[in-house]
């Protein structure tokens, strides 16, 4: 087992599933379900793709709190029933299906970042088992449709980019029978991931990706490097993917495409849910985004980025009195010029200087940046103007 140092690591992990893996298993899709009344529209979109050369399992890791109400344990316990009534009629030769649960959550982390640990986890064992590190486990949840070459598409990625270790996919959100405004809204998000991912491409950031939960796939060798999916309750797609580029080289699939749900929801603190529901009661955040000119102000420093390569304390003074107030006086107030000398006595060269800049001046570091400067001095702006500011400094 290629996976056994991890799971020694993992205390408390016993595999939920005892049917054998097949040896010529090469995808394993990982879907977290918690009250989920659009799975049966999931699976069906599953059970129309084209086979992939290898076989393909699925994984349904039906989760609940601890401490949850009998309602919601009710419900769970109707989906297995469900699912149960549904395979007999539905088995198809390259796909088998795997409904676990319900299980039971710590109440402290109950979530979808647990969830989809707890699945992610069995997929990597399972891939272990068959000694298949190079075997692909795709995040998708329960209420989102897969196009015809789903399966293929992913597989072939991985067989023509053997290097990488992961992979994000397209995704377009259901609008079919919302109301207007609802269908406004999720146009408005997607167009601010649009910019948001592409303005930080635009800036210099080598690992601009999207980072949506139903919309990726990762080796099980590169999940493993990664330390495992996090158990964020929110969030722990951005987390994981943007530490997976540390680890690896993670490509972007543009030949499928995922639909997820446009549903208002408060099961998360933030994501598209909330973000809908906020929108939906009123609200008009979707309508603005941060300003194009922070993203400016980030594409001066990345370029400038090997002039900190092991320069001297006045040196870093000079320097950052030659880039934008803000920047300076974010990287006075992050303690990055302590950082980059560091960073600069474990470098040999000023190019291994320039690709490890990146490890300190991260994804995270970079959405910190952009609220530190809003909304002073830059105050948000309206989405269709950032875009549009995008668009016109694009090549």
């Amino acid at each position: 087992m290629f996976a056994r140092s991890y799971f020694e690591k993992s205390t408390g992990f016993t595999p939920r599933i005892t049917l054998p893996p097949h040896p010529e298993t090469s995808l394993i899709v990982v879907i977290p379900t918690f009250q989920e009344p659009d799975l049966p529209a999931t699976l069906n979109s599953l059970i129309r793709c084209q086979p992939p050369a290898g076989k393909t399992e699925v994984i349904l890791l039906i989760n609940e709190p601890e401490s949850c109400d009998s309602r919601i344990s009710s419900a769970n316990r109707k989906t297995l029933q469900d699912i149960l009534a549904w395979l007999p009629y539905n088995k198809v030769d390259h796909l088998t299906f795997h409904p676990v649960g319900p299980v039971k959550l710590p109440d402290k982390w109950a979530g979808v970042g647990l969830a989809r640990k707890a699945g992610m986890d069995e997929a990597l064992y399972r891939f272990s088992r068959i000694g298949k590190p190079g075997g692909i486990i795709l995040s998708l949840d329960a209420d989102t449709l897969v196009e015809e070459n789903y399966l293929q598409a992913v597989e072939e990625h991985f067989l023509n980019h053997p290097t990488h270790i992961g992979a994000t996919l397209c995704f377009r959100h259901i609008t079919e029978g919302l109301p207007e405004r609802q269908i406004l809204g999720i146009r408005l998000y997607e167009q601010y991931l649009y910019y948001y991912k592409n303005a930080c491409a635009w800036a210099g950031f080598p690992h601009a990706l999207y980072t949506i939960g139903s919309a990726f796939a990762v080796t099980a060798d590169g999940y493993m490097r990664r330390g495992g999916m996090t158990r964020r309750k929110a969030g722990e797609d951005f987390y994981f993917l943007q530490t997976l580029t540390q680890a690896g080289s993670v490509g972007e699939i543009l030949s499928s495409c995922v639909h997820p749900s446009a549903r208002v929801s408060q099961r998360v603190p933030f994501g598209t849910g909330p973000a809908m529901k906020k929108w939906m009661e009123g609200g008009d955040d979707l309508m603005y985004t941060f300003d194009f000119q922070a993203f400016r102000e980030l594409k001066l420093l990345f370029s400038q980025r090997e002039k900190f390569y092991q320069a001297s304390p006045d040196t870093l003074t000079c320097l950052s009195d030659t880039l934008p107030a803000s920047v300076s006086r974010f990287i006075k107030k992050e303690n990055l010029d302590q950082r980059f000398r560091e960073l600069s006595g474990n470098c040999s060269s000023p190019e291994i200087f320039n690709k490890r800049f990146f490890q300190v001046f991260n994804a995270f570091k970079i959405l910190r940046f952009l609220h530190f400067v809003t909304p002073v001095p830059y105050p948000k702006i309206p989405v269709g103007k950032a875009l549009t500011l995008l668009q016109k400094s694009l090549p």
